[in-house]
C-alpha cells in the first residue's frame, strides 16, 4: 500500500487510495505544511469536500499534537466523479499518514472513527442486464 522512499535524507511515503473507478497517490513528507490536491491547495474545495478531506489530519492532530502540522501531502487524483474522488484522496492521505508515523493509537482512532479511512470500499456500480433499462429494475410488462 504504502512506499518509502529517501530523497537525499528526507523520509519520503508514498500511499494510494481508490474509490469506484478513481485512483489518488498521497506523498507526505516533512515540511511546511502544505496540502495540495491536484496542485490546488485544500482551500479552493468547497465546505464539505474540506471537511471530508481534512477528516485524517483532524484525526491525526489529536493523537499526534504537533507532529502533524510540519508535514507536506501532496495528493494526485485521476479518473471518476468529484465524491469519488474526494474520497480516494481522503483514503490516500489516512493510510500515508499512518505510514509515516506507524503509530498504532493512531491506527486504533482512524479504525473508531470510520473504518473507510483505511480500508478501501470495493462497491462498484452493477452492470445493466440486456433487454432492461436499469440493473435491477424489470421491464414494464403490459397486458393490453
Amino acid at each position: 500500500m504504502a512506499k518509502k522512499k529517501f530523497d537525499a535524507g528526507r523520509k519520503i511515503i508514498v500511499a494510494s487510495g481508490t474509490r469506484k473507478s478513481s485512483k489518488a497517490c498521497a506523498t507526505i513528507q516533512e515540511g511546511s505544511g502544505k496540502i495540495l490536491i491536484n496542485q490546488k491547495p485544500i482551500e479552493v474545495f468547497s465546505n464539505f469536500q474540506r471537511l471530508s478531506l481534512s477528516e485524517p489530519l483532524i484525526i491525526a492532530e489529536d493523537v499526534l499534537k504537533e507532529r502533524i502540522k510540519q508535514l507536506d501531502i501532496s495528493v494526485t487524483i485521476r479518473g471518476g466523479g468529484v465524491e469519488s474522488q474526494v474520497e480516494a484522496a481522503r483514503l490516500a492521505i489516512a493510510r500515508a499518514i499512518l505510514a509515516f508515523n506507524k503509530s498504532a493509537e493512531l491506527r486504533n482512532a482512524f479504525l473508531k472513527y470510520d473504518r473507510m479511512l483505511l480500508v478501501a470500499d470495493t462497491r462498484r456500480k452493477e452492470q445493466r442486464k440486456p433487454n432492461d433499462s436499469k440493473a435491477r429494475a424489470a421491464r414494464q410488462k403490459s397486458y393490453r
